[in-house]
């Protein structure tokens, strides 16, 4: 044997050693258990102590009763061909909502519903009745245009008013 022949074989030797220990410690790192937990919680609000905490009807009913008592807060019906993609659709309805409390400040009294039927999106909701209703028809007229122009399609906003946002709880917790 040669003196390289003899360094050779302590690097087999020494990666013999190594690569066990290398691998456990991967295989520790990477598998993690857990018990279950069959709590369903998420959704759901805390009663207090007093009942005195206000919920809107969709606050008021839990997440299992979506498809019963209540509706979705997107509508996409726009299935077609070459249609957008659902990550597009999602983007677009987020940048919409956004657009909406940032357009009309403190005038919501509900969420934000958007319906996409066919190359139109209806944007609905239920505003107070704190600006006198020639600035409720610009703030429509802007609404519209401007969501038109940025989404390139037509843009519909129904609103409906109420007197304050008390009517709007449907019961306490």
């Amino acid at each position: 044997m040669s003196d390289g022949d003899v360094g050779n074989a302590d690097c087999d030797v020494n990666f013999s050693y190594i690569l066990p220990v290398v691998q456990q410690t991967f295989m520790q790192r990477y598998f993690h258990t857990s018990t279950v937990v069959s709590k369903v919680q998420s959704g759901r609000y805390k009663i207090t102590i007093n009942r005195n905490k206000p919920l809107t009807y969709e606050m008021a009913n839990p997440p299992h009763y979506i498809a019963h008592r209540k509706s979705w807060n997107s509508w996409n019906t726009s299935n077609i061909k070459d249609g957008n993609r659902p990550s597009e659709t999602a983007t677009e309805d987020m940048f919409i909502r956004k657009f909406m409390w940032g357009t009309w400040p403190n005038l919501f009294a509900s969420e934000v519903i958007i319906k996409r039927q066919h190359n139109i999106i209806r944007i609905a909701g239920i505003i107070t009745r704190t600006l006198t209703p020639y600035k409720i028809y610009f703030l429509i007229g802007y609404t519209e245009e401007l969501l038109s122009y940025w989404l390139q399609c037509p843009i519909k906003v129904e609103l409906v008013t109420i007197d304050n946002k008390k009517q709007m709880i449907f019961k306490y917790i």
